[in-house]
């Protein structure tokens, strides 16, 4: 399936199906692009070119927990209670469970995942990558 927005140099799909925006993002990992002369969230102007605008009241859900994913088919506008609901469900096991990206995009494979235990004795995951580059 294309993407709505035409250029190979903007996304990379990976093996989950994820589109993962290669510019400009937040610092929270959102992809951010200009349209129209407005910066804009890049994965609403992916969801809104093929579903239309997101309704008042809604905002969009990454169900594949990247979110430098701008796949429409991995957004679902939703209430922020949901979101927000649905973002809690995903870090049953200090968040290990749901999310397949760092918010950066890289991928938490075995590769790329660092464990370390905390303070408490419970567990966490840092993006290797990630790692990397702010010790660099």
């Amino acid at each position: 399936m294309a993407p709505p927005v035409k250029s190979k140099f903007l996304w990379l799909a990976d093996d989950n199906g994820c589109w993962v925006w290669q510019r400009g993002r937040t610092s929270a990992g959102y992809g951010m692009m200009t349209r129209d002369g407005k910066r804009m969230y890049a994965h609403r102007v992916f969801y809104e070119d093929r579903h239309g605008p997101i309704p008042d009241g809604l905002e969009l859900d990454h169900l594949c927990g990247s979110r430098a994913c701008v796949n429409p088919d991995h957004l679902e506008a939703v209430t922020h209670a949901e979101n927000v609901r649905r973002g809690r469900a995903g870090k049953i096991n200090n968040g290990m469970t749901r999310r397949t990206h760092c918010p950066q995009g890289h991928p938490y494979d075995e590769e790329n995942t660092y464990l370390y235990r905390r303070k408490d004795g419970g567990v966490n995951r840092m993006c290797r990558a990630c790692r990397n580059a702010r010790r660099s």
